[in-house]
């Protein structure tokens, strides 16, 4: 994907209204030396665990999954990057030197620019893109606690009933993206899902779930029903 620094600087101002706070001539400067847009198919590994950050990734457009474990088999998502947010283990990574300790891996067709680690610092040094980083920092982390605390506190079946909830009426995606999304295997995903259908809370169909007793779910979800 190729385009030129005040292309890159509008689009990215778009989904980042912060950079208008940077003086022009750093911006533009960063993005034409210090910027590689990319543009990669849906299952494109990005960045993998144990390696050293190659950059600061901004998503354009599509949907960037991170997780921990190993790519194509068993993990746990951490959460996912959308036009606009930010990753913060890429962050973490450039803020403290050190290597990425989760993979990162495109969940649809995305692009996306990847600045580069100094061009990332030069940006750093003006306050209102600082803020905004750490802003954003601060709110994933309190995402990842909530996370922590459901894998640590609730059953299997209460995080699942939450996560179709999570996605609309109707859940498109396959029973394996499910397990991913919970860290856990496709065969209990697959168990839990034949026992809310029998309950006839779920209807499931080929890569599909429709929800059919929300209220029932939500009460699963909160702990208070079995």
């Amino acid at each position: 994907m190729t385009l030129t620094a005040p292309l890159l600087a509008e689009r990215l101002s778009a989904l980042f209204p912060v950079l208008d706070s940077l003086p022009p001539a750093l911006r533009d400067d960063a993005l034409a030396t210090g910027a590689t847009a990319l543009s990669v198919p849906e299952g494109q590994l990005l960045f993998e665990e144990g390696v050293p950050c190659q950059g600061f990734p901004m998503v354009l457009a599509g949907e960037v999954r991170v997780a921990r474990g190993t790519p194509g088999g068993r993990s746990i998502e951490l959460y996912r990057v959308l036009p606009g947010e930010l990753c913060v283990v890429s962050t973490s990574c450039l803020f403290g030197h050190s290597v990425m300790v989760a993979h990162g891996q495109a969940a649809a067709a995305t692009e996306l620019v990847v600045l580069s680690p100094t061009a990332f610092e030069r940006w750093l040094a003006v306050a209102p893109f600082r803020q905004f980083v750490f802003g954003n920092f601060a709110d994933r982390l309190a995402e990842l606690m909530s996370l922590a605390e459901a894998v640590a506190f609730q059953r299997l079946d209460q995080r699942l009933a939450a996560t179709l909830l999570g996605h609309g009426n109707v859940v498109h995606g396959t029973q394996q993206a499910l397990a991913d999304e919970l860290g856990t295997v496709r065969e209990i995903v697959t168990r839990l899902l034949k026992r809310f259908e029998r309950a006839g809370w779920v209807s499931t169909g080929r890569e599909r779930v429709e929800i059919l007793d929300a209220a029932a779910l939500r009460a699963l979800a909160a702990g208070s029903a079995g």
